[in-house]
């Protein structure tokens, strides 16, 4: 029997093969630096928007697009030299849209002191050969922590529309129109 998935069929995968998780690990180096030593937020950014689309990419088998990157906290720096480990999980899943959570835990390598940096949250949506969203394979929810995700990803979900209806009013009403191309993001 096969365990292999069918995209086109939309079923759940067996929670043993459904790729969640993402864990990538990578040296900070000089080119990713500011001028005082540290990882220049830009390079960081550009990274974990890399290892959000391989999580997405990997869960849906499938081509993703960002739409939006929330709540970026810049803990403490990265210093060169110092190992950069991204995890990145798939915390909610909608009709075509999916957030990933993503964490940066830095690791000096002389004292082996590992500490949390970085955490964000991207919502990406899965893209179809016809360069259209298309449906993402529905999240198996597997354990009390991953329910706790979803939940909290669900109400940050919530606070997106909530502040894109609010920056609607405020340019209506000051007469400027929004652009409408993604302006709202993905209603799935």
């Amino acid at each position: 029997m096969s365990t292999a998935h069918d995209p086109s069929t939309l079923e759940p995968l067996n929670p043993s093969t459904q790729e969640k998780t993402l864990h990538m690990t990578m040296l900070a180096t000089p080119d990713m630096a500011n001028f005082s030593g540290r990882v220049h937020g830009g390079s960081l950014l550009k990274l974990l928007d890399q290892v959000a689309y391989a999580c997405a990419a990997r869960y849906c088998k499938s081509y993703c697009v960002t739409v939006s990157l929330d709540h970026v906290f810049f803990k403490e720096p990265i210093h060169v030299g110092e190992l950069m480990t991204v995890l990145a999980h798939v915390n909610y899943v909608g009709s075509s849209s999916l957030e990933i959570g993503v964490k940066v835990v830095a690791e000096n390598l002389k004292t082996q002191e590992k500490r949390h940096t970085n955490s964000c949250y991207f919502t990406m949506v899965c893209m179809g050969e016809d360069g259209k969203p298309r449906a993402a394979p529905p999240l198996i929810l597997e354990n009390e922590a991953e329910r706790r995700l979803f939940k909290a990803a669900e109400m940050r979900r919530e606070l997106r529309k909530e502040v894109i209806a609010r920056n609607r009013a405020l340019h209506e009403a000051s007469g400027e129109a929004l652009p409408d191309s993604h302006v709202e993001g993905p209603a799935h």
